[in-house]
């Protein structure tokens, strides 16, 4: 692939371009990951993930897909250990921030690949709407308003905020 700074996903072996998000797509994306980062770092409890980290979900054909922000486990990230490659496996939680151009079919089947794939839990920000929905396996979704606070330990331990935090 061309390093044209390009955004692109692998599913299953075929090749997606992905449009550049807009301006308050990446502030909310910058918002979600500066609080991971900060949780995990102030707890120890693993490492958090920037927008457009790759994560290799599976092999023949491959799939490569790039959160908005996501996190890891220390466990997990300690029995991988550092690498410059795409992180081997779906991370514990992955964060989806709604562009204008998407549709909520394709943000579902994101989250449902992410899943299928390994990943707890799946937080999807609309920042249009003021809302954060949040996928878990077995076909748990679960929508919460902006007042609301999310629980999320189950995939950041001892990680809990206002959805307000998270759209700014």
């Amino acid at each position: 692939m061309p390093d044209d700074g390009t955004r692109r996903e692998l599913v299953h072996g075929e090749l997606r371009v992905i449009p550049p998000p807009g301006a308050e797509h990446g502030r909310v994306a910058l918002t979600i990951g500066a609080l991971l980062h900060a949780h995990a770092r102030q707890r120890d409890v693993g490492v958090a993930f920037a927008a457009e980290t790759g994560f290799l979900l599976a092999r023949d054909p491959d799939t490569v897909r790039a959160p908005d922000a996501a996190f890891v486990t220390k466990e997990r990230a300690e029995e991988v250990g550092r690498t410059t490659r795409y992180w081997p496996g779906a991370p514990d939680l992955a964060v989806e921030v709604l562009s204008p151009g998407d549709t909520w079919d394709e943000v579902e089947e994101k989250a449902l690949a992410w899943l299928a794939a390994g990943t707890i839990a799946v937080l999807v920000l609309d920042p249009d709407r003021r809302t954060a929905t949040v996928y878990r396996g077995g076909g748990d979704a679960h929508v919460y308003a902006s007042e609301a606070a999310l629980d999320l330990a189950d995939a950041v331990p001892a990680f809990s905020v206002p959805v307000a935090d998270l759209l700014g």
